[in-house]
């Protein structure tokens, strides 16, 4: 089995290194030194890595025959491809590989049916599962415990507890109204008095002048 494991950038320095997005958990397997990949499109390849390095949080590496930057350069957009056991799973029980990931059911926790994985995209702070809704659009999911809470491999099926507004705008909308709601009773209740009724308004108004009244004779009289 074939899978991606990587996309080439941009070129960086002049000594035929490349910056490269990684599309596997295990980049130090899929691209080490000595590993030959196939590319898309083929007629780049095959390409065999030299050397690697991290530099600025990015992956670097540089290819056998690719000397200079303009060499580095005609390879930007390229896919480099692994040769994969598609028996062969992780070392740990916790991670997947992306064609184990691909086609399967994305479900809530009550069973409903929000569609379909059709890519998995890896990003630098987490991986996204790109998922097919019945209707067409597609709908990203963080690959987090938080959300999604089981891989169901025998079942072909991933359970999630989405965030309000992550499946349904509407849902955000919802939660919006509802944390605004909370906000403003817990105002009230930080201050007494501010949603007095007008009676008790009447009845305060009322003592103010009865007071303001008395205070004043009580003036007069010790003129």
């Amino acid at each position: 089995m074939q899978l991606v494991v990587a996309r080439i950038g941009r070129a960086h320095g002049i000594k035929g290194e490349v910056t490269v997005e990684v599309r596997t958990d295990e980049p130090e397997l899929r691209l080490g030194p000595g590993a030959v990949l196939h590319t898309d499109p083929a007629s780049a390849g095959p390409l065999t890595i030299e050397a690697g390095r991290v530099h600025s949080g990015r992956l670097l590496l540089r290819f056998a025959g690719v000397a200079d930057r303009n060499a580095a350069e005609a390879l930007r957009n390229t896919l480099l491809i692994a040769d994969v056991d598609p028996d062969e799973l992780p070392e740990d029980e916790d991670e997947y590989y992306d064609h184990q990931l691909v086609d399967l059911d994305v479900v809530l926790a009550d069973g409903t049916e929000i569609g379909v994985i059709s890519e998995i995209s890896h990003l630098p702070s987490q991986d996204l599962f790109i998922v097919e809704r019945p209707d067409g659009s597609e709908v990203m999911i963080p690959f987090v415990s938080e959300i999604v809470t089981e891989i169901d491999l025998e079942n072909q099926r991933a359970v999630i507890v989405p965030p309000p507004g992550l499946i349904d705008d509407s849902e955000a909308v919802v939660a919006s109204a509802r944390d605004a709601e909370a906000d403003a009773e817990e105002e009230s209740e930080a201050k007494p008095g501010a949603a007095a009724s007008p009676a008790e308004r009447e009845a305060e108004t009322g003592a103010e002048t009865e007071a303001e009244a008395s205070g004043g004779d009580a003036e007069k009289g010790a003129s």
